[in-house]
């Protein structure tokens, strides 16, 4: 095992060094991704129809190929489930991620080629371990496992032996067989589907293992340990696991579960490491822990280009590139990738705290905002608030969404929050206005509306008993892996789900 610690500690100190250059060459590391990914597919379907051996700078790029969303690859992506080759990308694409995101109930089918498993995918979870141990130089988090919850889907074969599921369960059949003498639970307990039965057979055979990290989305980790916690009768999760070092996250903002995790792991030594990846790609890592933002990785086959958010409602949005963003401007993500996904918009949005090195923070979705009444309330905002309210009541929240109450006759306008908490406020009507003028603090536009009550009234909050939504994601089959509660909506829908399912 030192042996292998030497060797390992080698690797990432070369690859930080490889790092270090996002810092010093960031545009010409991404020019160069742009190029490489062109040439890949000039002779692709998609590289002939947009003419790629005649793009030499950016600008034709940009004039080459439109905005695509989803629907607008997805013909593309039907062909290659069915066999066909040399489409979007060169060669046949075998696998592609079962999409749970949270923007549309139907499912998408991200290609996920053999460049962007090894390149991106995979090169992002190495290359969080680099950074946590160029960070902690002394961690022992080598000598150990790491907890796996898996995917929410097992991998399905089609009949044209193409396959699909969760990117994670994907990721669990390409890792190399050494993979199983560093992770925990077996790969065959990880891909079980259905997560209540997955919960129980990792507590039969992980309890007894060194376990020192684990990665995945707060909210499920919460319902795994907390049964760990029934089934061992301990006090928090470090009398069951006593070397944990690391928790790397992502998926959602952290910020709302941490007093829960304090609880869990009451320790100085535990740390939590943000990553923001996704099914279409791996896209960022806290490389600082005294900071909450993450460096943008530029050399994993991804090509950005942004667009700003005051625009996206325009008929052309400008788009921009790296050189032309700007720190604290709420920006849309569009990527090309090694994937054959072409100026390709995601979904997320986030804002740049620095360039050189250029750092994000996952601000939002395109889709998940409230702007009912003109006050494009944003979850970065609402997360924000919520934050701020509890800090003043002592209140700790464990998930929550929120949408408009649309104006009728003689009644104005609001928001309505339907809240789970872990720890209830005293004074629910404090906790409102707390978070009522933490949103008019935070956002200008919300604040412009709720002057004198004029548009919007204050919010309104239903309080529900704990594990409310735990229950309405499974009536929604939207259990663990990557799915994520949908904390804002601009209409009623996923509140009336609640509400019907409360009130039976």
């Amino acid at each position: 095992m030192p042996f292998i610690n030497s060797v390992v500690k080698w690797l990432n100190f070369k690859r930080i060094y490889q790092i270090q250059l996002y810092r010093d060459y960031p545009l010409e590391i991404q020019n160069e991704t742009l190029f490489r990914l062109i040439n890949s597919a000039a002779e692709t379907e998609w590289g002939k129809a947009h003419n790629y051996e005649k793009i030499v700078v950016r600008d034709d790029f940009q004039k080459a190929v439109p905005l695509q969303s989803y629907n607008d690859i997805k013909p593309f992506v039907d062909r290659m489930r069915e066999g066909e080759k040399n489409l979007l990308w060169p060669g046949e694409i075998k696998w592609f991620a079962k999409s749970s995101g949270t923007t549309s109930d139907k499912s998408k089918f991200i290609p996920v080629t053999k460049e962007s498993l090894e390149d991106c995918h995979m090169r992002g979870p190495k290359d969080v371990f680099a950074q946590f141990i160029k960070n902690y130089p002394e961690t022992n988090i080598l000598k150990g496992k790491t907890l796996t919850l898996g995917g929410s889907h097992r991998i399905n074969k089609t009949e044209n032996n193409s396959y699909y599921g969760d990117l994670s369960s994907i990721l669990l059949e390409n890792v190399p067989f050494w993979a199983d003498f560093i992770r925990t639970p077996p790969t065959e307990i990880a891909l079980i589907e259905e997560f209540e039965e997955k919960i129980e057979k990792i507590i039969e055979t992980a309890l007894d293992q060194n376990v020192t990290s684990f990665s995945g989305v707060p909210s499920w980790y919460l319902v795994l340990f907390n049964k760990v916690l029934e089934k061992t009768g301990k006090n928090n999760i470090l009398e069951v696991w006593p070397n944990m070092e690391v928790f790397v996250h992502g998926g959602v903002n952290f910020e709302p579960y941490r007093k829960q995790y304090k609880k869990l792991f009451p320790s100085e030594q535990m740390h939590y490491m943000e990553t923001y990846n996704a099914s279409e790609g791996f896209f960022g890592i806290q490389d600082n822990p005294h900071q909450d933002d993450m460096l943008l990785m530029l050399d994993y086959g991804v090509y950005y280009e942004f667009i700003p958010m005051k625009e996206w409602d325009s008929e052309n949005p400008r788009v921009v590139g790296l050189k032309d963003v700007e720190t604290d401007e709420n920006y849309a993500i569009v990527i090309s990738t090694n994937a054959g996904l072409w100026r390709y918009v995601i979904g997320d949005t986030v804002k740049f705290t620095c360039k050189y090195p250029f750092k994000i923070k996952v601000t939002g979705r395109t889709k998940h905002f409230i702007n009912a009444f003109g006050e494009e309330i944003i979850i970065d905002n609402a997360e924000k608030a919520i934050q701020i309210a509890c800090e003043h009541t002592g209140a700790i929240v464990n998930e929550y969404t929120a949408g408009p109450v649309f104006m009728a006759d003689n009644q104005k306008g609001a928001h309505q929050w339907i809240i789970e908490f872990v720890k209830t406020p005293n004074d629910l009507d404090f906790f409102i206005t707390a978070l009522d003028n933490s949103l008019k603090t935070l956002n200008s536009d919300y604040e412009a509306k709720r002057h004198k009550n004029l548009t919007l009234d204050k919010p309104q909050i239903i309080v529900v008993p704990k594990g409310t939504f735990y229950q309405w994601m499974k009536n929604r089959q939207k259990i663990g892996g990557q799915n994520k509660i949908p904390r804002l909506s601009n209409d009623r829908k996923y509140l009336d789900e609640l509400l019907k399912m409360i009130n039976g």
